[in-house]
């Protein structure tokens, strides 16, 4: 009788296809190849929808701004109607026009918070956003006859829980409000978020930021300032710190760190 024949030795693939289903080589292989397949399913589906996720971003900004200024209707065009705004870039310092060194269409003010270059570091923070962009673009709405009629200026701090994002329309005096709206907030359901409510939103429309003096005296609180009610919004109910958040950004954006050069501009006539 011969020698039995020695055995090849096999391969490493080999002897993993030998191997049992429930081994541990073959088990951690396929929970690998499982996520690899899955993120780069993720992956290609984030990367296919980003442009649809910004187109639907900005057009849900558009439609904040026609909404804080009182010209968005069911089933409008918004892009057509988005179009009668005049966008500009505002430069924060010296309440003047920039836009011949930046796009005010492409201009992403959110981003320019975070550049070294186009931002500062606040020491006094009221608003608790960290960094203030030295630029933003804001809105103008002309009537009929080229005159105008409101500025949309773009607003930001911290309520409760989160950031808030919003804008403000002012009436052409640069003075009255016609009304405060967020578009991005992370604010308890029911409480901080009820800054999104109808009714609370229609208790800025009519008030002041300034009084005869020329001092900033728009107040969220629980109640009335010393200033009079034309100043005064009523607080948010339950949701104290998210006033207080609201009360501390408007303030922070109207007054001298914000938008007060160019609203003082903009009395005087210039725009």
């Amino acid at each position: 009788m011969s020698d039995p024949q020695p055995q090849e030795p096999k391969g490493a693939l080999a002897r993993f296809l030998a191997a049992s289903p429930d081994s541990v080589g073959k088990t951690i292989f396929v929970a690998v190849a499982v996520c690899l397949v899955a993120s780069m399913v993720v992956s290609a589906a984030a990367v296919s929808l980003r442009p649809v996720q910004e187109a639907n971003a900005l057009k849900d900004k558009q439609v904040n701004v026609l909404q804080v200024a009182g010209v968005f209707e069911p089933g409008i065009d918004v892009t057509e109607a988005f179009a009668a705004f005049e966008p500009h870039v505002l430069e924060l310092a010296t309440g003047e026009f920039v836009d011949d060194q930046f796009d005010p269409a492409t201009f992403d003010d959110q981003a320019a918070a975070s550049d070294p270059e186009l931002s500062v570091a606040l020491d006094t923070d009221p608003a608790g956003i960290g960094r203030q962009a030295k630029y933003r673009v804001i809105y103008l709405l002309r009537d009929d006859a080229g005159d105008l009629d409101k500025v949309i200026l773009p607003l930001h701090g911290y309520g409760l829980w989160s950031t808030l994002y919003g804008f403000i329309a002012l009436e052409n005096n640069g003075n009255d409000i016609y009304g405060l709206q967020f578009y991005q907030h992370g604010e308890t359901p029911g409480l901080g978020a009820e800054v999104d409510n109808p009714r609370w939103k229609g208790l800025w429309n009519g008030k002041k930021l300034r009084d005869d003096a020329g001092e900033l005296q728009i107040t969220v609180a629980k109640s009335q300032p010393a200033a009079g009610p034309e100043f005064y919004v009523d607080a948010l109910a339950g949701a104290t710190l998210t006033s207080v958040g609201v009360d501390n950004l408007v303030k922070f954006w109207m007054g001298d760190a914000g938008y007060a050069r160019f609203l003082a501009k903009l009395q005087a006539g210039e725009f």
